[in-house]
This record gives C-alpha cells, sequence and structure tokens, in this order.
C-alpha cells in the first residue's frame, strides 16, 4: 500500500510560495532523489501548472535541472481539476471521484506518492488520506500569501527533524 506524503516548502511563518524559495544545490540534489523515488504523485490544478515548467527542456539548464526534469517526466501523475480538460504527458485528469479514485492507487501502488498544493492537501486531509507531512522551513517570513496548510490544522505528531543543508530544515510529522 502507497503512503500518501504532501511536502512543501515554507516560510517560517508558514506559507508556501514556489518563487520565494531557491533551493540550494545541496537541497535540489535532495529533491531529485525524492522524486526518482516517488512511486507518483497528485497534483492540485494551480501546482500542476507550476510544474509543467519541468516537460521541456530548456537551455539554461544545467545536469541537476536537466536530471529534475527527467525524474518528474518519468513518473505518472494524478491531477486533480474540474477545469481542466487535458493534461500532459504521462499525466491522468481527475474530474470527479477524487476519495474513491486516491483510495484506490494507494490500494493498488506501493511505495510514495507526492501530494502536491496546499487546497489538495486540505481536501486529502479531511479525507483522512495523507499519511506524512514534509516541511521544508526556510529563513524567510512572508508575512502573506498560501498557507502550508489551506484549512484546520491537523493534529499531527513529530517524527523527524532533519537539517537539510545550511539553512533548511525538514520537519517530518505523522497525523496524531
Amino acid at each position: 500500500m502507497a503512503r500518501l506524503v504532501y511536502g512543501m516548502n515554507q516560510s517560517l511563518d508558514g506559507y508556501v510560495d514556489h518563487q520565494a524559495f531557491l533551493p540550494s544545490s545541496t537541497l535540489f540534489r535532495h529533491f531529485i532523489e525524492e522524486v526518482q523515488g516517488q512511486a507518483g504523485g497528485i497534483y492540485g490544478r494551480r501546482m500542476y501548472e507550476v510544474m509543467r515548467y519541468w516537460d521541456e527542456d530548456q537551455p539554461e539548464w544545467d545536469a541537476e535541472e536537466h536530471a529534475f526534469a527527467a525524474a518528474w517526466r518519468n513518473r505518472p501523475k494524478w491531477v486533480v481539476s474540474r477545469s481542466l480538460t487535458s493534461v500532459g504527458p504521462n499525466a491522468t485528469l481527475i474530474t470527479a471521484d477524487v476519495e474513491g479514485t486516491v483510495r484506490a492507487l494507494k490500494a493498488e501502488r506501493d511505495g510514495r506518492i507526492e501530494v502536491a498544493g496546499p487546497q489538495l492537501a486540505h481536501h486529502l486531509t479531511a479525507l483522512g488520506l495523507i499519511d506524512e507531512y514534509r516541511m521544508y522551513v526556510h529563513p524567510v517570513v512572508l508575512g502573506h500569501g498560501t498557507p502550508y496548510f489551506a484549512g484546520q490544522r491537523p493534529p499531527l505528531r513529530l517524527m523527524a527533524a532533519d537539517r537539510m543543508d545550511e539553512q533548511v530544515i525538514r520537519l517530518t510529522y505523522e497525523p496524531a
């Protein structure tokens, strides 16, 4: 059975913003390894549209960016959206019965399935489907934006605190 893992970069004050946190090369290598080891990813529409950047090679990319893109392209993706009518390569659109589809994915697969997007994570948390929360805390205070937890915070139990590089700590929690 697969485990759903919701992991995002966040500020000290709890906000996520893909443009506010540029990972160090150490942290980026960690993310490459994470993606390579995942059984797939479930995306909300907004986060999927951000990640579509990795679908086509860019001339300015270095070897690590190419490695991340290759890993992201190769893994299956499921996109939860009521507004999209199609998705890109290696992706499946989920427009109805999100709970049933996600429960089936968890039952059919082994390993970790990434959950990407605060709104989607909120919905899946309310359904009791997320098995692990990973917060990559950056030493930045944003003061506003999209919170890591889009709704009520679930009761959590700290499982690990890992220093990822010279500035970022990953906090790993499970539902209590």
